[in-house]
């Protein structure tokens, strides 16, 4: 497991893979496994993590598949099925890797099946050595992975048509899943048990960009019928012969322990059958009630008589802590971007225009459409899961922790989820940790009935793992012409990986990288000093959906327009200006390209205005221009152009949704009501009617427009959340000349 690149990932940085996409090598890359599989399939594994690892500077010892469970398998129907090592939970990664296979392995894309894999060796990203999802890896990371085993496969069923005809392989074509020679034909189906014994080939040559025919062509989700019938089966939805359900009641605040309790209410309703204490996270302890379905276990859980013992969290409050970090901003105890203190503080002094301005962010939960759940199955030596997982690795390794196991005797299928935006993807497992000591505590009474352990909405949104709160404060220093002289910068929030695997690799001289990116990078090349502190606080924190960037990125693209327009400049001009043209030739070209598509500049009608903001994460970038106007002292979105640059897209139709989706999840930060508040240590918010995320009526349209590219594919999960909000701050600030410098937004009067 490599949690350095791992880790770098998820926060947002982006290492570069490999860009020779066409050589293919299995010497250098890995080599390929086949095994014949019962009904004529044929089934191809393919190992080979060390040669991209070591592109990234990582150990380059080749790495033995354990699990050669398949990639494709080929069935007597012709169709093929692909496996996907990752989640899918909305963002077309079932679709995209099989388009990769497809187009090399020579097939139509109406043969084409996928399926999610359960956690196995074979399975774990090549670059990262775990299986995983996330910071936006799916794409770039299997980008080569998954030709690979679709061009070595396809030469292999040549080979085995050549042999059959004795003709050379070279004399053969594929098409359709078909090869040819001459008048002859053989389908892939009719072909498979014969490939399955002809030896892996060495290297493959993968398709120059102009012979694509499937990448770069927009197609529909594989699972788009299924998800909008209601055919759809996700983990929530998972039923075994003789399942019970089990909720939780966890203590008000974090880390909170059962005093005493009374359950006889609980066990008199109907359906209830057991109710029992268990430990849950942060050394707390709670009650399980088990029943047969998931209302009586609510009804039994609402009928419970507890008396709590406060936990680790039992006196934080939001107010006393913003003022806490108020206070810690004027100290600031660590230096992450130094530049020249000296002059900077000097500008300071001597500036006759200034700029200082204080940024508020609350905390955020995650709160995915499905809430967090588990099955499990447990048997005498072994245990079978069922989860909609980011971690598959991690998290069967601390399944079968929990449950005095062995990781190979645990079998964690995926299923699809439905949403995640980082909570499925926690380094210390909590969720999937404490469901498996309710199972375990439940077979040692019914060794016989699976459980499903679930969690409800109030369940997720007051249980904790929320996107930190953090306060900014920059101070900057304007020359007469409003050119910055210096750029002080100070962030105060919560380390994200502090006590986690990634610690080690995310944090340098005490920062947590993660708060800093996106800022650090200094992308307009200012005389910057940036420091940071990272207050403890006993409220759990976990990446939210492109980490940082959240509010770096709104921090930084408010406060370049508002200099810009201090210079007397238009917003886009200043960006141009300062943008180096070959280190930032791609925000260039986004930023040029939706400014081009949007009309920027030209009049909008009475009461509207343009807002601009253009950011980099996850490897790529996004440039948002927005068309904004205000009811009732709330800003209306009209319209939204996005300029992208990933490199190559492979399927434009869910890359074009990946962006559309993150512009209105970014809205979220902008919305009424859309913050974590705690009193006392206990969170205010339980559900969608005090936590609300954007409805269909604030879902603007999104224009989205891709920035042409043959390079290997950048993220697309991630980077299209960060620029929305300061685009439409910028825009509200071009209208009423007011910085909208808190999140969520107030109504202006």
């Amino acid at each position: 497991m490599d949690f350095a690149l791992v880790a770098k990932r998820l926060a947002g940085q982006s290492p570069a893979l490999d860009t020779d996409a066409r050589s293919g090598e299995f010497d250098r890359r890995g080599f390929l496994k086949l095994s014949a599989l019962g009904g004529g399939g044929l089934a191809v594994t393919w190992s080979a993590p060390a040669a991209l690892a070591a592109e990234e500077g990582a150990p380059a010892a080749p790495k033995k598949p354990v699990d050669p469970s398949p990639f494709i398998k080929i069935h007597p129907d012709d169709t093929v099925e692909i496996r996907v090592n990752r989640l899918d939970f909305g963002q077309g990664a079932l679709t995209a890797l099989p388009m990769l296979v497809a187009e090399e392995l020579d097939v139509d894309w109406k043969q084409v099946r996928a399926s999610l894999a359960p956690a196995g060796e074979a399975y774990k990203d090549p670059l990262f050595g775990i299986q995983m999802t996330g910071g936006s890896s799916a794409v770039p990371n299997s980008w080569l992975q998954y030709r690979q085993v679709g061009a070595a496969t396809r030469m292999m069923l040549v080979a085995a048509a050549a042999a059959q005809w004795k003709v050379p392989a070279e004399a053969c074509s594929t098409e359709a899943g078909v090869v040819r020679h001459g008048s002859k034909r053989a389908t892939y189906a009719s072909l498979a048990a014969a490939a399955a014994k002809q030896p892996v080939p060495s290297s493959v040559a993968l398709k120059a960009p102009a012979d694509y025919r499937i990448i770069g062509h927009g197609k529909g989700r594989i699972d788009a019928v299924a998800s909008v019938s209601g055919k759809k089966r996700y983990g929530i939805d998972h039923r075994l012969p003789g399942m019970k359900v089990a909720l939780l009641q966890r203590a008000p605040t974090f880390g909170g322990q059962v005093e005493s309790f009374d359950a006889s209410k609980a066990k008199a309703i109907k359906g209830v059958i057991d109710v029992f204490q268990v430990s849950t996270d942060r050394g707390g302890t709670g009650l399980a009630v088990i029943a047969d379905g998931y209302w009586p276990a609510k009804q039994g859980r609402e009928a419970l008589q507890v008396k709590w013992k406060p936990g680790v969290g039992g006196t934080v409050s939001s107010d006393k802590l913003l003022a806490q970090y108020r206070d810690e901003a004027k100290a600031p105890k660590l230096t992450a971007l130094a530049g020249d203190g000296a002059a900077i503080e000097a500008a300071a002094k001597a500036a006759p225009k200034k700029i200082s301005a204080e940024y508020e962010f609350p905390y955020l939960a995650h709160a995915p459409m499905e809430p967090l759940n588990a099955t499990f199955e447990l048997k005498a030596d072994r245990a079978i899961v069922w989860a909609g997982t980011q971690f598959q690795t991690v998290d069967q390794t601390a399944i079968a922790q929990t449950l005095g196991l062995k990781p190979e005797q645990v079998t964690l299928n995926t299923l699809p989820a439905g949403g995640g935006f980082g909570r499925r993807a926690v380094p210390s497992s909590d969720y999937l940790r404490e469901a498996a000591g309710i199972a375990k505590a439940w077979h040692a009474k019914d060794p016989k009935s699976p459980l499903m352990v679930m969690w409800s909405r109030e369940d997720d949104i007051k249980g904790g793992n929320y996107r930190p709160a953090h306060l900014h404060h920059v101070d900057i220093a304007l020359d007469a012409q409003g050119q910055v002289q210096g750029w002080d910068h100070v962030i105060v929030g919560q380390s994200l990986v502090k006590g986690t695997p990634f610690e080690s690799f995310l944090v340098k001289d005490g920062i947590d990288h993660t708060m800093t990116e996106g800022v650090v990078e200094n992308t307009y090349g200012m005389p910057m000093r940036l420091r940071a502190t990272h207050p403890d606080v006993a409220v759990p924190v976990l990446w939210w959906r492109s980490v940082g960037h959240t509010h770096t990125g709104f921090v930084m693209e408010t406060l370049a327009d508002e200099v810009a327009r201090a210079a007397g400049q238009d917003p886009v001009a200043w960006r141009l200006a300062k943008l180096d043209p070959k280190k930032h030739a791609r925000h260039v070209a986004a930023l040029k390209l939706a400014v081009d598509k949007s009309g920027y500049g030209k009049s909008l009608p009475a009461g509207h205005a343009w807002g601009v903001a253009v950011h980099e994460s996850f490897g790529s970038v996004v440039a948002y221009v927005v068309d904004v106007s205000l009811i009732d002292g709330r800003p209306k979105v009209h319209a939204v152009t996005a300029g992208v640059h990933a490199n190559q897209v492979v399927n434009p139709t869910a890359a074009e949704a990946q962006i559309q989706g993150g512009a209105v999840f970014g809205l979220s930060m902008i919305q009424p009501g859309f913050a974590i508040t705690l009193k006392d240590g206990v969170v205010e918010q339980s559900q969608f009617s005090d936590f609300a995320p954007p409805r269909i009526t604030d879902a603007p349209p999104v224009a989205v427009h891709f920035v042409p590219s043959n390079d290997p594919p950048t993220g697309l999960g991630e980077p299209g959340v960060p620029p929305i909000a300061p685009a439409v701050a910028n825009a509200v600030a071009a209208l009423t000349g007011k910085r909208l410098r808190k999140l969520p937004f107030e109504a202006l009067a």
